[in-house]
């Protein structure tokens, strides 16, 4: 009898994994947690209380200096300010009409400066008065095609020179004349390279932060649509614009993007990746909590939905915020195609997902622990290919994961026409002879070559790298605890993106919290006509998209 009852109780390798089990979740939240906490109390935003966007060039709390009125000493104190900069050039010139004379300041590459030297120094040099010049106003209304503006201080004036502005100082004008005649030489406007399409627009964001909130305005004729410009950066500020619809937004979440975008504290923003990364949620968590595209229609039916874009003077990438999980597996042409193939192409690229994220996980189990699973006739087959491999089927997973991650990363940074080529070709070779050498077996080749097509297939580039990444702590779980591992670190995975949130919206949105309305745009697209509402998670101030 007790023999019998024996049988019925699990061995002791059975027990330690089912504490394993219990105690590496338990033990990697707390961890986890404890590192949010201490970071997070000297990380980089103020304190609510301290909250003040950065100085702009035209703050008042910098010191000023004012202008003396004496000509010669004033060119002087702004020849001080600015210092020795090869690029500046300083040019002195006579006014003609009458015994004056005035200092043209501008930097090389900002301003136009063929029509600068003809236009302007023409009519100082040869037209104006005395009369003309005795007040700055009459300055204004004699150059009426330039962005003209005057300063009374010299540090204010020289920060402006340096920003792009020319710069002019009169004998006789008691203040500095700035003139802005930018020279435009910018990209010309092309087609996204990070997310091309074969059905939709063919335009791309570009590094000009106008053209950008110009092409924002084109999708359509709103006034609903608005923008707040920011001056950001201690050392080198840069302008940040924050667009939305201000019928359909909600409050609280422009508020807490607003307050955000004010309390970073930085020296230089070199790109839209700065500003993502220091206002996240949760920065020790590998998924990306705000969507970054190139795409100006995208950036639109995001607004139309609730949510608010970021944008960067010399990026070509926008933000979206909030970001949930089933976004980083939409695309934009989901929405041009009928529905029946949109909602195909989007299970595909769900299950391309997981292959991308398990499916070499799911081979060590199998193969290490679980042989059993596998069919008689497979499991023959896969043991034959598998003769004369030294290594454990960890050992060779990695070796083979790493190359593919190598060639990829090379085919990235090589130039393009060589780039592609070289990655088929490499893969091709390294394959084939890792295969002839005995180091791996060929059902690994077709386990690995899947699971890199499958991380192709993300529309979001960003999306692809962080599920190549969590693929390696995948093995490592498979290896010790086989399956059970796997599924545990499936369950981890899902624990992690449930608490997760971007601006205050769960992360897994619709999943949980179940929202049965927004299921109509998850794993499926309904017919645009059936889309009725707006989505019920982003609780924006109109619910109706039709009516």
């Amino acid at each position: 009898m007790m023999s019998s009852l024996k049988s019925f109780i699990p061995s002791w390798h059975i027990w330690v994994l089912a504490v394993v089990a219990f105690l590496v979740p338990f033990l990697l939240s707390k961890i986890l947690a404890r590192i949010h906490a201490y970071v997070k109390s000297g990380g980089t935003f103020k304190s609510a209380s301290a909250r003040a966007s950065v100085p702009s060039p035209d703050s008042s709390s910098v010191a000023t200096t004012p202008f003396a009125g004496d000509y010669a000493a004033d060119v002087r104190s702004v020849m001080d300010v600015i210092g020795k900069n090869s690029d500046l050039t300083v040019r002195e010139f006579p006014l003609s009409r009458f015994d004056a004379k005035g200092t043209l300041f501008y930097v090389n590459g900002m301003q136009r400066e063929r029509e600068l030297n003809m236009r302007t120094l023409e009519f100082f040099m040869f037209e104006a008065t005395r009369e003309m010049l005795a007040s700055p106003p009459n300055v204004k209304g004699l150059l009426p095609f330039y962005n003209l503006k005057e300063s009374a201080d010299v540090r204010e004036f020289s920060r402006l020179v340096l920003f792009g502005y020319a710069g002019l100082i009169i004998e006789g004008v008691p203040c500095g004349l700035l003139i802005q005649s930018p020279n435009t030489s910018n990209r010309a406007i092309v087609e996204p390279l990070s997310e091309a399409l074969l059905r939709g627009p063919r335009i791309g964001f570009t590094e000009v932060l106008s053209e950008n909130t110009s092409m924002l305005r084109r999708q359509g004729f709103s006034d609903q649509l608005e923008m707040k410009s920011y001056i950001i950066g201690n050392t080198l500020p840069k302008e940040v614009v924050i667009a939305y619809f201000k019928d359909i937004v909600n409050a609280d979440l422009l508020k807490e993007v607003e307050a955000r975008i004010s309390n970073i504290n930085i020296d230089f923003l070199a790109d839209s990746g700065y500003i993502e990364q220091l206002i996240e949620d949760n920065y020790l968590s590998p998924f990306q909590q705000l969507q970054n595209t190139e795409r100006p229609d995208r950036v639109i039916n995001g607004l139309l939905e609730g949510r608010v874009a970021i944008l960067q003077d010399g990026s070509p990438f926008a933000l979206i915020a909030p970001a949930t999980f089933s976004m980083l597996l939409q695309s934009p042409e989901d929405y041009y195609e009928r529905w029946i193939p949109s909602s195909f192409l989007r299970i595909l690229r769900f299950f391309a997902a997981f292959l991308s994220l398990l499916a070499p996980s799911i081979y060590i189990s199998f193969i290490s622990f679980h042989p059993g699973l596998i069919p008689t006739e497979l499991v023959l087959s896969i043991i034959e290919t598998r003769q004369g491999v030294p290594f454990p089927s960890l050992i060779e997973v990695l070796v083979l994961e790493l190359s593919i991650e190598i060639l990829r990363e090379a085919g990235i940074r090589l130039p393009k026409p060589i780039g592609p080529a070289m990655g088929i070709v490499g893969g091709i070779i390294v394959g084939d002879a890792a295969v002839q050498a005995g180091i791996v077996s060929p059902i690994l080749v077709i386990v690995v070559a899947v699971t890199a097509i499958s991380s192709f297939s993300m529309p979001s580039y960003s999306a692809g790298i962080t599920l190549r990444l969590l693929r390696f702590f995948g093995m490592v779980f498979a290896a010790i605890l086989g399956m059970f591992g796997t599924i545990l670190f499936f369950l981890l995975l899902c624990s992690h993106l449930s608490r997760l949130k971007s601006f205050g919206v769960s992360y897994l949105t619709p999943v949980s919290p179940y929202r049965l309305q927004d299921w109509k745009d998850l794993f499926i697209r309904a017919p645009i006509s059936l889309m009725k509402k707006r989505p019920a998670m982003m609780k924006t101030r109109q619910e109706r998209r039709q009516t």
